[in-house]
């Protein structure tokens, strides 16, 4: 039976966790890959929002995603990976951004995945109600992938 401290120690330690991978974003990152430079432009986080093309949108944080969640979705090395952050937003189908773009086609956003790697950090926002679910499997076959970014400090 857990103890009330231990469940304590236990929420801490997932608070702490949110909120490290939280901190580890914030700021301003520039477009590195070419899908990041012709549709989102540079990115930049606060706790709260996520600006993308110079528009704000609110973003809450989820929570912390195991290593093995972030190989499946960013083809990183599972060995070394590190852990990412879901959040959840509400970015409209009709928003567009550079060039015209939108992020998910003709479905809203409503999820981004972030994993940072030293300077570097990827993003990959979905589509759909449902949280995404971060297996290589259902990676492969996710109709609600909409596409991954990458960036730069």
């Amino acid at each position: 039976m857990r103890t009330p401290s231990r469940l304590l120690a236990t929420f801490f330690l997932l608070a702490c966790a949110l909120h490290c991978a939280a901190q580890q974003e914030r700021g301003l990152w520039q477009a590195s890959s070419n899908t990041a430079k012709n549709i989102t432009g540079d990115i930049a986080f606060s706790e709260t929002k996520v600006a993308i093309d110079f528009m704000t949108f609110s973003i809450a944080s989820i929570r912390t995603l195991k290593p093995e969640e972030v190989a499946a979705v960013f083809d990183a090395d599972v060995n070394t990976a590190g852990s990412g952050a879901l959040y959840r937003l509400n970015i409209p189908a009709a928003q567009r951004f550079l060039h015209k773009n939108a992020l998910c086609g003709t479905e809203s956003t409503q999820w981004m995945a972030t994993y940072i790697a030293g300077r570097t950090l990827r993003v990959a926002f979905f589509s759909g109600q449902a949280a995404p679910e971060f297996t290589f499997d259902a990676i492969s076959h996710s109709t609600n992938l909409c596409g991954t970014y990458t960036y730069a400090r």
